[in-house]
């Protein structure tokens, strides 16, 4: 058999042993070193650039969660003042009047006017509701605009509905920035309201846009950035909002206003993005202009190999109708995997993870810890840390083990984190019992159920089903979000140290639904992920399409 070309000075036209034993894996190195220069050649300059803005609304959304944690006791002072309530600590007052630069905003009240019996239980409970307000209206705006973010990227297209959200991020922006010179806390909650409509849209719209631009080896790398993204903007908000920098009396408002800077600069650089190719080509169905978004996203003018892909996309959209939302509970084959679904979102929020992050300053401060904000820059990092952990873990791992791990890791870091709370008053090294918990507690969250419901989610139903099952889902972490953070503070007010055993019973019990009743996903097509669901429930198997999930990016190689 020939080798390859003949060696002059050699015998019958052949090559010299050496070169008949060089040759082969010669030309295996040059195929598979051709093969990663194809790979490599794939991440060009307009792809980083692209992914780099869009993730910036993650950013945005992470900034938004994490910074009112750090002011939270001068935001109150400040509430009362404005509403002239006298705080109960008249040092505190004290401290308000020799830290702020400027008046106190509000109407002067008799220095012995003092609260008393039920007026300070009035007090204290406007107070606390105003607080829970500012927190957790930032979740009903989310809740209410996750509905709409792929409407408005296929009516706009993903450029442009990025742009037009980030209108309300800026006006939401400039009322918390302004909220020092008026009714502070009217403008806090309307302005995080706002903020929470734009996060809402973007939650649904980054995913999406960083997807369809991503090439298909890439996309599940390049689609972690969203949440990377996301644990960043949660700890450079901690950052900031040291009393040094941002987070005191004189510039906290500074602080929550700061994103209208992030605001304007992701929107300049939008246009100079390029568009989706998936929705030029599949919505549009403007095959010429998908062409000239690959060729600046591919840095090729080769692009066929996107283009067919593409295409089978579109056939394979066009062969499933759109499914709503009664039908995913009506329809028998359907409803199990939904409501699964809003399981794992109620898991990841239930939890008490987000009150771990909306209020882990005063978490601290009970357990005793003298710079509690401090320890809440220690969660943010470790939160940053193992979401880039969870990034590598989560392609080598089933999803299902994953999620049991990380809940099971909570469950026991929720029972210490309440142990160290209730001993603290006996033992005072249980405050780095109840610290060294949390941190654990966070680390756990990401390894498991902080990722792993969005992939999951996605996974179990395909193209036809799948825009409304997200949606769904994203309304159900929302809502879910939104319990936890307007309840969490009178829970804690309620049950003292003993919080987190409520917790540790919520994730207990979820644990439990879990191993019952979710199905491994990893390397499955949507018809095996259909047969496990419909052995889990004893019912009949249903001829369906098997469309394997090569767009999602979850193919395994053995």
């Amino acid at each position: 058999m020939k080798t390859g070309p003949a060696i002059a000075g050699c015998e019958d036209g052949g090559r010299p042993p050496l070169a008949k034993r060089l040759w082969w894996p010669l030309q295996l190195r040059m195929a598979l070193s051709s093969q990663l220069r194809m790979k490599t050649i794939q991440i060009t300059g307009t792809l980083i650039f692209a992914v780099f803005t869009a993730a910036l609304s993650s950013f945005q959304f992470g900034y938004d969660i994490g910074v009112i944690n750090a002011p939270q006791e001068i935001i109150i002072s400040h509430y009362r003042h404005v509403l002239g309530i006298p705080l109960d600590d008249r040092k505190a007052t004290n401290n308000y009047a020799v830290n702020s630069t400027e008046a106190l905003p509000t109407v002067t009240y008799p220095a012995n006017l003092v609260p008393a019996g039920e007026e300070a239980m009035a007090s204290a409970g406007l107070i606390t509701m105003l607080w829970s307000l500012s927190v957790s209206s930032f979740a009903v705006g989310g809740m209410i605009a996750s509905f709409f973010g792929g409407w408005l990227g296929d009516k706009l297209g993903r450029i442009k509905a990025l742009m037009v959200a980030n209108i309300l991020s800026l006006a939401g922006a400039l009322l918390m920035g302004f909220s020092k010179l008026g009714p502070s806390h009217i403008l806090i909650i309307a302005g995080r309201s706002i903020s929470g409509l734009y996060c809402g849209l973007i939650s649904g719209l980054v995913p999406m846009y960083i997807g369809e631009i991503a090439p298909t080896t890439l996309r599940g790398a390049l689609g972690t950035f969203h949440q990377l993204a996301i644990v960043t903007g949660i700890l450079i908000s901690q950052i900031v909002g040291l009393e040094f920098i941002l987070g005191n009396h004189d510039l906290w408002h500074i602080l929550l206003g700061l994103s209208a800077v992030r605001a304007l600069l992701q929107f300049l650089l939008l246009f100079f993005c390029p568009e989706s190719p998936r929705y030029l080509y599949i919505t549009l169905e403007e095959e010429a202009k998908a062409k000239q978004s690959l060729k600046r996203l591919r840095g090729s003018d080769d692009v066929t190999k996107d283009i067919n892909e593409m295409k089978k996309e579109k056939e394979e959209a066009s062969s499933e109708q759109k499914v709503s939302i009664i039908q995913l509970f009506t329809d028998s084959s359907y409803r199990q995997p939904i409501i699964v679904s809003l399981m794992l979102h109620a898991a990841q929020q239930f939890s008490g993870i987000n009150g771990i992050f909306y209020y882990s300053t005063s978490i601290f401060q009970t357990a005793g810890i003298s710079k509690p904000v401090y320890a809440t820059i220690g969660v943010g990092a470790i939160n940053l840390v193992f979401t880039v952990f969870s990034v590598l873990l989560v392609e080598k791992a089933g999803r299902r083990s994953l999620f049991l791990i990380g809940m099971s890791g909570m469950f026991f870091c929720t029972i210490f984190m309440s142990l160290g709370l209730v001993l603290l008053d006996k033992f005072a090294w249980m405050s780095y019992v109840s610290m060294t918990a949390i941190f654990l507690f966070v680390s756990f969250f990401e390894i498991g159920p902080g990722p792993i419901p969005w992939f999951m989610v996605a996974e179990f139903f395909s193209q036809g089903p799948r825009p409304t099952a997200l949606a769904l889902a994203a309304f159900s972490n929302w809502f879910c979000n939104f319990l936890v953070a307007l309840c969490f503070q009178y829970i804690a007010d309620f049950c003292g140290p003993y919080v987190f055993f409520l917790f540790a019973g919520v994730v207990l019990a979820f644990i439990v639904f879990t191993f019952f009743k979710v199905p491994e996903t990893k390397g499955k097509s949507f018809e095996e992920i259909a047969a496990e669901f419909r052995k889990k429930s004893g019912s009949a198997p249903r001829p369906k399409a098997a469309v394997e999930m090569e767009f999602l990016g979850a193919t395994e190689t053995a």
